[in-house]
């Protein structure tokens, strides 16, 4: 209960103190290239949120991060709990905004954050926004920003991995950028599978070989779907580099 009440102190405090941040971040330099901008203004973000991993008292691994191409690419992730999110922001080295439900944009301060962040807000129920959704993060890759996804669009807390939604996988096709998936193994340890108290738990970040945008000249978004999801799967039992590299 007290890593509960601590974890949620902070949070709660540190995004009212960020407001500070938020001013100067908005007056940054216009001419200031996508990667550099990004690198500032992640670095918060960042910092926030390995703060929240350490106050679960978890640790974190992360593999294969040399599999990161350079430019804007799209985050494939499977989705465990609650605290993906912190874990990706944290321990991820490429900046990237993500896909979130639209319930988050009602969030004061963390909406601001967000649209900082390049994220995109999506109602899954409402079909033509969604696309709209879409095709905004699309727009946003051509940019050069990278974004996270989790097509399983619900989380789940630990179990087997969900069926991909395929209609996330054009965010990919239409922007033109690799896909590297990524497997998470053990954040509803942290949560999810404690009644809703924290505990800490050992957390792995495997990240797999991207692929490239070419699949989709061959590869309708239902195979490249069901293919990703079976490389976060094998990656979760048989990482594509043992390397272990600790990110505190």
């Amino acid at each position: 209960m007290i890593r509960l009440i601590v974890c949620f102190a902070y949070i709660s405090g540190y995004l009212l103190y960020s407001t500070i941040e938020l001013r100067r971040l908005k007056k940054l330099n216009p001419l200031l290239s996508v990667a550099e901008k990004d690198r500032i203004i992640h670095a918060t973000p960042k910092r926030w949120s390995r703060t929240i991993m350490k106050l679960t008292g978890s640790k974190v691994d992360v593999i294969g991060e040399e599999n990161i191409p350079e430019g804007a690419v799209v985050f494939i992730s499977n989705h465990e709990g609650d605290f993906d999110v912190p874990v990706l922001l944290g321990y991820l080295a490429k900046p990237f905004g993500f896909i979130s439900k639209m319930e988050v944009k009602k969030v004061p301060v963390m909406r601001t954050w967000m649209d900082l962040l390049s994220c995109v807000f999506i109602d899954r129920r409402d079909r033509r926004q969604a696309i709209t959704s879409i095709r905004e993060g699309a727009e946003i890759l051509k940019k050069g920003h990278s974004m996270v996804i989790f097509p399983e669009g619900t989380r789940s807390k630990g179990g087997a991995v969900g069926t991909f939604k395929s209609g996330s996988f054009r965010l990919a096709k239409d922007g033109g950028v690799p896909i590297v998936p990524v497997s998470i193994q053990g954040t509803a340890d942290v949560f999810e599978k404690n009644g809703r108290l924290i505990r800490p738990a050992g957390i792995t970040v495997t990240i797999g070989n991207p692929i490239m945008p070419k699949i989709f000249l061959v590869k309708d978004l239902k195979q490249v779907a069901e293919e990703v999801r079976q490389t976060i799967i094998r990656n979760m039992d048989t990482p594509p580099n043992k390397k272990h590299q600790p990110a505190g």
